[in-house]
């Protein structure tokens, strides 16, 4: 079999999928993207690619840049930067149905570690308008407690002292707006679509801490000319297996090294903040707002809250896949009554939105077949991920004298995955970038016989539970849900809420 390649494009009628109708040998580079991974091009990029086909607007072609391994560029080089997007669900008897589309904006993929000079130098280039990330939580070299720079982060340490070979996000950034303001070339949008609540504030400020540690008429150009829009981003994006690659490239016709995945299901809600222009997004899908907050809020605690806890309680009791899980009537329950009696009440004023039915909608996203998306995948970072998917709106219910009994096992899930063994034993291993001190804390925490000051002192764990850890309502509640975990299983600890 062929490798797919721009060859493969010639000979379009030969390809089982949809194909790029415009010149792409006329695309010019105007997003950088920091973070080229499968969620990106499922995404922004699948959206970039509907809007240069409805505009004809070629100036927004885009390269990605990976900040760590070479895989990506290694696959796609070969292949002219074209990969294939497979859109699966189920028909209505069940049966997992795909549709393909090759996706060709994406113009080149650069390798940071290898050559940061022109990573800096794309960013700085004149035709470069738009630097975008999906870097996930851990990249943003934060505290997710507070959302401040951690100064004492390696990355930020090495690209303080290493002008020209920066290794952090944040490093990139502001050394390539440094190059950009020196050669006059203009302001830029950056813009986040990761995870975070607020996230374009967020990346704002840890932007213009960053300069501000190296150059205060840099910092002020940057805060007062570049734009830092916050965005809600939604489609599920499971990880590519040799399998995948197998079926799409039999389907295709051509050898795809690395295609990706996604549910037919997409939003990407931005708010109209640019400081160079924009493609016309919107045609693809995308919805532009003069603020993004209640979409976010949104998105972090109905979408990814209730995925980290399903997945979480999942995974401890042995099943793979999310469509797995939810398949399950006590898990299904669970979370159903998580999102309506505890998080829901969280939520601001959504104008327009049936809040009912958009739960029912992602109880069919998360059933759906053919996505075959891990649990263990979701439960990575969770250091990064539980401050803003499910610890804010704890603070807001008890603030208001509101139970969190649901949500309380959520967390308490979290901290029962935290063992690196299943209720069958089977050991896997804890994948956050806190790894070392939350196993140090588990590890102190099961020597104590007291099971809430086992919780107090896992939750006294001040980078990802900041203050809430001292509150007696939370230690207890958590500590309820620990022990019953531990004791009982997941299954009669459901039973027990149910009840």
């Amino acid at each position: 079999m062929q490798r797919l390649s721009a060859t493969a494009l010639n000979g379009a009628a030969q390809l089982a999928a949809q194909v790029p109708a415009y010149d792409r040998r006329a695309l010019r580079t105007g997003i950088v993207h920091l973070g080229i991974g499968a969620f990106a091009r499922a995404h922004l990029a699948a959206v970039n690619e509907a809007a240069l086909h409805a505009s004809g607007d070629l100036h927004w072609g885009m390269v990605g840049v990976s900040l760590r391994q070479a895989d990506t560029r290694d696959a796609l080089a070969p292949q002219d930067g074209l990969y294939t997007l497979a859109l699966r669900d189920a028909d209505d008897t069940g049966a997992p149905r795909s549709q393909l589309a090759v996706i060709g904006n994406l113009l080149n993929v650069l390798v940071a570690p290898e050559d940061p000079a022109a990573v800096l130098a794309l960013i700085a280039a004149p035709d470069t308008r738009i630097v975008s990330l999906t870097v996930t939580e851990k990249g943003y070299c934060h505290d997710p407690g507070t959302g401040s720079l951690r100064a004492d982060h390696a990355d930020i340490v090495h690209d303080l002292a290493n002008p020209d070979a920066p290794r952090s996000a944040i490093g990139f950034i502001v050394r390539g707006l440094q190059a950009r303001h020196a050669a006059k070339a203009g302001p830029l949008t950056i813009m986040s679509l990761d995870n975070l609540p607020s996230n374009g504030h967020v990346l704002r400020g840890l932007v213009l801490d960053f300069a501000g540690r190296l150059d205060a008429d840099l910092q002020q150009w940057i805060a007062a000319e570049c734009r830092f829009p916050c965005s809600m981003v939604d489609r599920i994006v499971p990880r590519t297996t040799d399998e995948d690659r197998a079926q799409i490239s039999q389907a295709l016709g051509w050898q795809d090294a690395w295609p990706v995945l996604g549910e037919p299901f997409l939003e990407w809600v931005i708010e109209d903040e640019f400081a160079a222009g924009r493609p016309q997004w919107e045609r693809g899908g995308a919805r532009f707002v003069p603020d993004a907050t209640p979409f976010e809020k949104l998105k972090l605690r109905m979408v990814n809250g209730t995925h980290s806890a399903l997945a979480y309680l999942g995974a401890m009791a042995g099943l793979a896949t999310v469509d797995q899980a939810i398949a399950k009537p006590a898990l299904r329950h669970y979370i159903e009554t998580l999102m309506r009696e505890e998080i829901a009440p969280t939520l601001p004023p959504l104008p327009g939105l049936d809040l009912a039915a958009y739960q029912a909608r992602l109880i069919t996203r998360y059933a759906n077949p053919a996505l075959k998306h891990q649990t263990r995948q979701i439960a990575m970072d969770g250091s990064q991920k539980l401050p803003q998917r499910l610890l804010e709106a704890i603070r807001e219910r008890l603030a208001a004298g509101q139970r969190i009994t649901l949500l309380a096992l959520a967390v308490a899930a979290w901290l029962h995955y935290l063992r690196g063994v299943d209720e069958a034993g089977i050991a896997y291993d804890i994948q956050d970038p806190l790894a070392a001190p939350l196993h140090n804390r588990v590890v102190d925490a099961a020597a104590m016989q007291n099971e809430a000051d086992r919780v107090r002192h896992l939750t006294a764990f001040t980078p990802v539970f900041g203050s809430l850890g001292q509150d007696e309502r939370f230690v207890d509640a958590v500590a309820v849900h620990t022990a019953s975990l531990r004791n009982q299983g997941v299954w009669k600890t459901l039973e027990a809420i149910r009840g």
